[in-house]
């Protein structure tokens, strides 16, 4: 089961045993034995718990939403085999979170990987997901994307300070596109942590990239597997992870899939975009309604 850390402002902190015992950590918002359906935040390959606080602070007054960190990020355990940084075992885990937060009938909000991680559980748990909501990521990923990610995942960014650490972020993700320079500041803080020399190290396992691959698996299965559950998705327009024409057919193969480009952003659209917020609260709402 999961153990408490301690409350902080705006969540509470706690820790699960994965199957292989290493001790992962989450965030949890909101009021547990809320009436409508919790959220689940599953973030991109080298993301946190942290990207989320915004979004979860906005949903947690009506709902639960639980924020974990993946193995080897943030505040969870890096594991010591970089060969278990893959998607089944980020799944597995996932499944004992589910449990241990005693979480049923969740709305997934996949940013990235995290969407692919969403499809997965509709085939490994499909009566615990009950909609999804996609952020820049199909069931093709570009190479262009991949290789990029590869190059900044792979090695650490150490930086001096936190103006040195936003200068670093601005460089690495020019099309993130927050509102303002406060967006930058909370993108940097939710990219780095500090480290026991004092300077500013990324907030992932370097070696995450190891076991970043070009296999080609049949994603269009699991997007499949979605079935009838309601689903919205996002692209950036000037992405170059998720192509215009996958986003195309992802509405082809899933007619009812409520779409949304988000101009000039690339990968991945901010949740605090004022158009992603919009498309989201309408999307929850017309969920609710359904409930």
């Amino acid at each position: 089961m999961g153990e408490e850390l301690r409350q902080s402002p705006g969540y509470r902190e706690r820790r699960f045993t994965a199957q292989d015992g290493l001790n992962l950590y989450y965030r949890d918002y909101g009021d547990p034995l809320s009436a409508r359906r919790p959220v689940l935040c599953l973030g991109g390959l080298a993301r946190n718990s942290k990207d989320f606080h915004g979004f979860a602070n906005r949903l947690c007054q009506k709902r639960r939403v639980v924020c974990p960190d993946y193995r080897g990020r943030g505040r969870s355990d890096y594991d010591p085999d970089w060969r278990n940084y893959r998607p089944e075992v980020y799944a597995n885990d996932l499944f004992h979170l589910l449990a241990a937060a005693n979480l049923h009938e969740v709305i997934i909000c996949g940013v990235s990987m995290g969407g692919l991680l969403a499809m997965g559980l509709c085939v490994l748990v499909p009566s615990h997901v009950a909609a999804i909501i996609l952020d820049d990521v199909g069931p093709e990923i570009d190479d262009a994307g991949i290789e990029r990610i590869r190059a900044y995942v792979g090695r650490d960014h150490p930086q001096p300070d936190w103006p040195a650490a936003i200068a670093e972020v601005k460089r690495l993700f020019p099309n993130l596109a927050p509102t303002d320079e406060a967006g930058w500041r909370r993108f940097a803080e939710a990219t780095f942590h500090e480290g026991e020399d004092g300077r500013l190290h990324v907030d992932w396992d370097i070696s995450l990239a190891k076991a970043l691959t070009h296999d080609r698996h049949d994603l269009w299965t699991y997007y499949q597997a979605l079935g009838r559950r309601p689903v919205l998705a996002f692209r950036g327009a000037l992405s170059d992870v998720l192509s215009a024409e996958t986003f195309a057919r992802m509405a082809e193969v899933k007619p009812d899939l409520v779409s949304v480009t988000v101009p000039g952003v690339g990968h991945a659209p901010l949740l605090e975009h004022p158009q992603v917020e919009q498309a989201i609260n309408d999307f929850l709402a017309h969920i609710d309604g359904q409930a």
